[in-house]
C-alpha cells in the first residue's frame, strides 16, 4: 500500500470517486486533491519545502493526473514537474487518468518519463489491483 497519492482534477466527482476506489482497493493510506495544474505543482512544492524541516513529511508516491484543466493543464504541470530542479520529485510516478481518446495524447505522454501510465477514466478499482503488484 503507498502511503500518499495526489488526484489532479478539476471535476469534484472525479475526485470524490478516486477517493472511494482508492480507499476501496487499499491503494494507499492518504489521498491529497488538487483542482488543476498549478495547485498540484504548489502543493507538491510546498510539501518538498516542509520536509526539508521535518522527514517525517511524506511526498505524493503517485500521481493522478487529468489533462484538460483550467488554470493550468496536465501537460503544463507535466513540463513544470519534469523541468524542476528538486531531486525529490524524481520519486513520484505520474498516472494519466483522462477522458481523452486522441492518440496524439497517447503519443505525447511516452515523451515524459514521469508518466508510467495512461488510463482511461473513471478510475476503477479493477485499474487499482492491476497497479499494485507496480506500486507496491
Amino acid at each position: 500500500m503507498l502511503k500518499n497519492i495526489l488526484c489532479v482534477d478539476d471535476d469534484p466527482i472525479t475526485l470524490m470517486l478516486c477517493q472511494k476506489v482508492i480507499k476501496k482497493a487499499e491503494f494507499s493510506e492518504n489521498v491529497m486533491f488538487a483542482n488543476n495544474g498549478q495547485e498540484a505543482f504548489e502543493l507538491f512544492q510546498s510539501l518538498v519545502g516542509q520536509k526539508q524541516n521535518d522527514n517525517d513529511i511524506q511526498l505524493p508516491q503517485l500521481i493522478f493526473l487529468d489533462l484538460n484543466m483550467p488554470v493550468m493543464n496536465g501537460w503544463e504541470f507535466l513540463d513544470l514537474f519534469k523541468n524542476s530542479n528538486s531531486n525529490e520529485f524524481s520519486q513520484t510516478k505520474v498516472i494519466i487518468l483522462s477522458s481523452t481518446i486522441d492518440p496524439a495524447d497517447y503519443n505525447k505522454a511516452k515523451q515524459y518519463d514521469v508518466v508510467s501510465h495512461f488510463l482511461s477514466k473513471p478510475i476503477t478499482v479493477e485499474m487499482l489491483e492491476n497497479l499494485k503488484p507496480i506500486y507496491s
